[in-house]
């Protein structure tokens, strides 16, 4: 079923030096995000370049800084048709059918070092039976045995040590379901998205596996609803997609404003649903539009 979103945010900051940034929280440009209406306004008024990555449609806009203060406001609705499928149906392509362009989300990379995680994933994952229930599986032992907490992390954390602590957030459950099937010779890559149902509102991260030529939706926190995840980006990890890239003197001020609702102003609660998702078409390849 197709719903419509408002969604948005609002980023503020203290310039002390002349500074690049880098944001990417536009809403990607896919076939299954419709009719896509945003707006984008940088105050005090700037240049911005744009650039869109062939094939996965992640969008960046960079801005030259001045010193002094600098607020981001995007907004945007977009209406979402997700694509759903049984999930008995999916199962893994062996590695030696996958599309050769698949390699990078196959590999370590810096915050998942999946081959040090090899041994652990095959004892815990490696008897089950190949296919999206495997990576259920990965989920629901994620949801089990690592805490959620708010603070236990940082923006340096990485799988082995988010294992280790048995605590993250969203951004540390998805590079550890990330390196759990990477391992498994599973393709996988990061995903940032704007996310109904999320409390409080915030930017989300899950992941994405690569079964039967389609990149199918997973998060492991359970905090959202799959059919409610509107992408921003996508990356090996989170170091390719963070949502602000600053090369300069800077000072957040403020938290980060994000928002999403239905934009019949419904506050129907989402429901969990039991489909595999994916907001994607069938990609041969890496990318798909």
């Amino acid at each position: 079923m197709t719903v419509r979103y408002k969604l948005g945010c609002v980023l503020n900051y203290e310039v002390i030096t002349p500074t690049v940034f880098i944001f990417n929280i536009e809403v990607a440009r896919l076939k299954r995000h419709i009719d896509l209406i945003e707006t984008l306004i940088v105050i005090p008024d700037q240049t911005l370049n744009t650039y869109i990555v062939p094939d996965i449609n992640n969008r960046y806009f960079g801005i030259h800084a001045q010193p002094g203060p600098m607020t981001v406001r995007y907004e945007a609705e977009v209406s979402l048709d997700p694509h759903s499928a049984d999930p008995d149906s999916i199962k893994e392509m062996p590695v030696q059918h996958l599309p050769l362009d698949i390699m990078p989300f196959l590999l370590p990379s810096r915050f998942v070092p999946s081959d040090r995680l090899a041994d652990f994933a095959r004892k815990e994952f490696g008897y089950l039976r190949p296919g999206f229930n495997r990576v259920t599986a990965i989920c629901n032992w994620l949801y089990n045995n690592i805490d959620y907490r708010r603070g236990s992390s940082n923006e340096q954390t990485i799988a082995t040590e988010s294992l280790i602590l048995r605590a993250g957030v969203c951004r540390d459950f998805a590079h550890l379901g990330i390196a759990f099937c990477r391992a498994l010779e599973i393709p996988a890559r990061f995903v940032s998205c704007y996310a109904y149902g999320l409390e409080p509102s915030d930017f989300h991260a899950v992941f994405e596996v690569y079964l039967e030529g389609r990149w199918w939706l997973f998060d492991a926190t359970r905090q959202a609803s799959l059919d409610g995840l509107v992408r921003i980006g996508v990356g090996r990890d989170a170091a390719e997609i963070a949502f602000c890239s600053p090369f300069g003197g800077i000072v957040d001020c403020g938290p980060v404003e994000v928002t999403m609702q239905r934009a019949d102003g419904s506050p129907e609660p989402f429901e969990r649903t039991t489909q595999a998702i994916s907001t994607e078409e069938p990609a041969p390849h890496a990318g798909a539009a």
